[in-house]
């Protein structure tokens, strides 16, 4: 056991090493482009792209993953209930009871209820257990290892906003530092220190550039689609089969669940998406398969049509007593 715990701090410890890695790159670019080459004329928007950056990156390292509320977890009585049943069977039949009083559509690809046995809940709809922080992720997209964390609904705004200032310092530097590079690379005598910042700016800034300009595009388009990377790789599972595009409701509608309905608020890493990762609004489509999921003695009330148009949420009746 002594030893068990002891690789496990080893791999938390070692789980660091991409956070360190990014930040110590960061630093060294500040270094290279502020005390080294001292582009004063650009140092006012170098900082602000610095700054913003940096307040996005440690916002998405250290914003932790939201987890499902308590109702959707298993009370004592329906732990020990589910627990004595000796058939697969009769647990199926318990969870399928417990869900009616939970707003839960989707279903795993054999059509039963999203059961997460490590923590004792039913999983809300986009809902992950995630092997890496040991907890349900509400939304979520993926665990990044560059952050030592992972990307779901808390989160996923941050992460955004950290790629697109990550590429927009990569333009940046790359734009005011190419006059040093067509120098050194010209032949022109530049000295040792320079010739070594100039060249680490330009080699780590393009690699990113490239990089952050593929996984920006991808998850700009998977916001646009309200899709998560989870639900790229797999479609999300109803009673009526796979469908990728349940979750989108329209171009307006799916940016405003990521960024939130206040736009002056939309670049700035603090939170404001809209809802509580538990509940999404479905394409009218889904949302009219949805209840033949669900036991038929269970009644539905449009709660968002009127205020939202085309969304509809589908919520239990007796959530509204």
């Amino acid at each position: 056991m002594a030893v068990r715990g002891a690789l496990r701090r080893c791999v938390r410890l070692l789980s660091w090493v991409p956070v360190l890695v990014v930040t110590a790159a960061a630093l060294w670019s500040y270094y290279a482009y502020v005390v080294q080459l001292c582009l004063i004329a650009y140092l006012a928007m170098f900082h602000v792209c610095f700054g913003m950056f940096s307040w996005a990156f440690w916002r998405s390292v250290f914003t932790a993953p939201s987890s499902p509320s308590k109702e959707f977890q298993l009370s004592s009585t329906d732990k020990q209930r589910y627990a004595q049943q000796d058939t697969l069977q009769a647990r199926r039949r318990i969870l399928v009871e417990i869900s009616q009083e939970l707003p839960v559509h989707t279903r795993s690809a054999s059509g039963e209820i999203r059961f997460c046995h490590q923590c004792q809940l039913i999983k809300p709809d986009r809902c992950h257990h995630c092997s890496a922080c040991q907890t349900c992720v509400l939304k979520m997209d993926h665990h990044c290892p560059w952050l030592n964390n992972c990307v779901g609904f808390s989160n996923y705004k941050f992460f955004l906003l950290f790629l697109t200032f990550s590429l927009l310092c990569c333009s940046f530097i790359i734009a005011t530092v190419s006059p040093y590079f067509i120098r050194l690379w010209l032949g022109e005598y530049l000295s040792s220190s320079v010739k070594l910042h100039v060249l680490f700016l330009m080699l780590v800034s393009l690699m990113f550039f490239i990089t952050l300009s593929f996984l920006l595009g991808i998850h700009c388009w998977l916001v646009t689609k309200n899709r998560t990377t989870a639900e790229w790789l797999s479609a999300p599972f109803f009673r009526h089969g796979p469908d990728q595009g349940a979750f989108d409701v329209g171009l307006k509608q799916n940016v405003r669940q990521v960024f939130g309905p206040q736009r002056r608020l939309w670049l700035l890493p603090v939170f404001s998406s809209h809802g509580d990762g538990q509940v999404f609004p479905l394409r009218r489509r889904a949302a009219s398969d949805t209840p033949q999921a669900l036991p038929s003695n269970t009644t539905y009330v449009d709660e968002e049509v009127k205020v939202m148009g085309e969304l509809v949420y589908l919520k239990p009746l007796s959530s509204y007593v």
